[in-house]
């Protein structure tokens, strides 16, 4: 047996989890009509295919319909989940993993307009910042029918062949009766720390005589909310002993934090540029204060850290759940001695950013999650060994090379740039964001294991490609910023690019205009109010960068709000004019015939990219598809047919920004979903 701490079995009552490595409570999101179906059955198999000891589901399986789905939850209050829940824990069981599920009530971390269109409930009126519902404050038959609705769906989870359950008490309706912040009841539910916890031990109680007291019940819960007034660390290790005292509960999993703002938030589950494992002594301190089994997850992206958690006794089973969204083979390439060969969690979080924007979650990285359908994570040789040339080598073309190398093709990549990456390189100018690199290192060292030809500072002609007698041709040179936004004057602008790249020097009064609504835009704003320079950040949108979303948002926030930056909403550049040494910006609005004009000695623009096209538009003729997209086949995952062109000697397709400006996730699956086919 390995001597590896984290390959070491772990008794937990009566069950034996196979290693330390456990995926903890989160909802991808994946339900369908509120049901576990195979999508989501799918999703966790594959983790536990791949030797993941402990797969806990459903980020809050929602107890009552009074706490609606806002989140897409699995519906744990109907009847018909019992069988989807069979399905998937059996799925996982014939793998020897053990499967748990996240039970809750949201109470005021929700939204009436979902679900049943039913009031959200608390013990206070006061409302979560974060999805903005006034509850009702709770009365004594609401709570009693509550604790029947969490033992009605333990009961259901049971049936369902579960091997346990874990209640959640973090931000939900559970510990905002823990929180004086949102406990403002009378009587025999709020006041002191006793009468707070008094409706979780009502719903221990309750769970208990509806399951026994053999299944396991655990719970994750916060033992320091971070906030003046609230759970202290004082009264978090109270809490901890009570519950490890009480005989209720066989594993605590700890928190810290608050996740009633997105701020809270990020601290509570860090984004990249920020501490990894920031809570892990935390929760090795409650371990050792009550001697329970303690689980734990925030930030472990790597081996090392887990390694690290379980081996000096800070944790028992240690939580890597983005980190599986990243690559769920992770405890196979442990046991293989491949641990190199893992695919890493950059921090992106665009998994979590995407739920909390009413998505699925998706990988930014690997297109494959939450596919697992349609998409393999690994892909099988192809029957035939073909000639393949890449153009580009951004994300797209590094991720087209990989795949066709896995499937043992021959490839060759043309890059115009002496390095790989493309505005991911770009991206990770910021020290913030260097993590995105290693979505570019990990496939180029993927590449090199595959002996795939790279040639650097070559601006590949159509003759250097039809030189090497290609059977499949991939023009992936990704584009260039757009920045022709106004009437007149767009000679006077720079690109946000500009400015990130350090091609162009900041100036002291800047306009940056961005209509694009992503991460560049703010790494611009950033890199000049970093020098000292006022910076207006403008968008004709209701709201600045949605499409960093909200999680990715916190730091940008924290950094800008400290220099001189103003935020303008709802307002449109349409003119820059050359005045003296100064810019002026003529600037108007969608909502009215209002203009204003206001000086600037630097206009920056961020408004997406063109692609740069010219070679695939060359080619074109020559190719056997004339560059024609299977559309029907490319989204359900068949080959491509061959194309009308019996003179053509390659086909030829285009994939991610050199087809139109969109994102790194669109970028690779393009690759991912054409090439595993080829």
């Amino acid at each position: 047996m390995s001597n590896d701490p984290l390959l070491q079995p772990y008794r937990l009552k009566h069950l034996t989890l196979r290693n330390r490595i456990m995926t903890t409570a989160h909802e991808p999101a994946y339900p369908e009509d509120g049901m576990p179906k195979d999508r989501y059955r799918a999703y966790h198999e594959v983790r536990a295919k791949a030797g993941v000891a402990l797969t806990m589901t459903a980020g809050s399986a929602a107890v009552s319909r009074n706490s609606p789905p806002v989140f897409n939850n699995i519906l744990a209050y109907k009847d018909e989940v019992v069988p989807w829940i069979k399905r998937l824990t059996n799925a996982c069981h014939e793998h020897g993993c053990a499967v748990m599920i996240q039970l809750t009530h949201l109470g005021r971390r929700t939204h009436w307009a979902k679900g049943d269109w039913l009031t959200a409930v608390s013990p206070s009126h006061q409302r979560e910042a974060a999805h903005r519902a006034f509850p009702k404050q709770l009365e004594d038959w609401d709570i009693a029918r509550i604790i029947t609705d969490y033992a009605d769906a333990a009961e259901r989870m049971k049936a369902g062949g579960m091997d346990g359950i874990e209640l959640q008490a973090y931000g939900h309706l559970m510990d905002q009766f823990w929180s004086p912040l949102t406990n403002t009841l009378d009587g025999p539910y709020g006041g002191d720390l006793d009468n707070r916890l008094r409706f979780t031990w009502d719903v221990l109680d309750a769970i208990r005589a509806r399951v026994g007291d053999e299944f396991i019940v655990g719970i994750r819960y916060t033992a320091d909310e971070t906030l003046e007034g609230g759970i202290s660390v004082a009264e978090g290790l109270e809490i901890s002993h009570k519950l490890a005292n009480s005989g209720k509960v066989d594993f605590l999993n700890v928190i810290r934090g608050h996740i009633d703002t997105d701020a809270g938030l990020t601290d509570v589950i860090p984004v990249q540029g920020m501490p990894s494992a920031p809570h892990l002594d935390f929760a090795g301190t409650i371990r050792r204060e009550t001697g329970m089994p303690t689980f734990h997850a925030a930030r472990i992206p790597d081996v090392a850290t887990a390694r690290h958690a379980v081996a000096s006794g800070l944790l028992d089973m240690v939580g890597m759940t983005r980190a599986h969204m990243a690559d769920p083979m992770i405890v196979q390439k442990i046991i293989e001695g491949r641990e190199h060969d893992i695919r890493p969690c950059v921090g992106a979080n665009y998994c979590l950013d995407r739920i909390y924007a009413a998505g699925d979650a998706l990988c930014l990285h690997n297109p494959a999650t939450g596919r697992e359908l349609t998409i393999p994570h690994e892909v099988e040789p192809a029957p035939v060994c073909k000639k393949v040339v890449v153009v580009g080598a951004g994300p797209a073309g590094v991720e087209a090379a990989r795949v066709a190398a896995e499937r043992g093709h021959d490839v060759v990549v043309f890059e115009a740039q002496p390095d790989p990456g493309g505005q991911i390189r770009l991206t990770a100018q910021s020290p913030r964001r260097r993590e995105m690199i290693g979505i570019i290192d990990w496939r180029m060292a993927q590449c090199a294991a595959r002996d795939v030809v790279f040639h650097f500072n070559t601006y590949a002609e159509a003759a250097d490609v039809t030189a090497l007698n290609p059977d499949v041709v991939i023009i992936a040179t990704g584009g260039l910023p757009h920045t022709e936004v106004c009437a007149t004057g767009n000679a006077h602008v720079v690109s946000s690019w500009d400015i990130i790249a350090g091609d162009v020097k900041p100036g002291a009064r800047v306009l940056v205009y961005d209509d694009a609504g992503d991460h560049a835009g703010l790494q611009a704003a950033e890199v000049i109010a970093k020098t000292g320079a006022h910076v207006e950040i403008m968008t004709p949108d209701r709201s600045f960068a949605p499409d960093v979303m909200a999680m990715n948002l916190v730091p940008y926030m924290r950094s800008l709000q400290e220099l001189d930056t103003r935020f303008t909403v709802t307002y449109r550049l349409r003119d820059v004019v050359k005045s003296g040494n100064m810019l002026t910006a003529v600037i108007g609005t969608d909502y009215s015939a209002h203009t204003e004009r206001r000086d600037f000695d630097q206009v920056v623009v961020n408004h997406g990219t063109l692609p740069m096209d010219e070679l695939y538009f060359e080619l074109k003729p020559k190719s056997r598809n004339l560059g024609a997209l299977d559309q029907d086949a490319f989204v359900e995952g068949r080959p491509q047919p061959d194309g009308p062109n019996t003179e053509g000697s390659f086909a030829l397709y285009r994939i991610g920004d050199a087809v139109a400006a969109r994102n790194t996730h669109a970028a690779i699956y393009d690759a991912l979903r054409l090439v595993k086919d080829i």
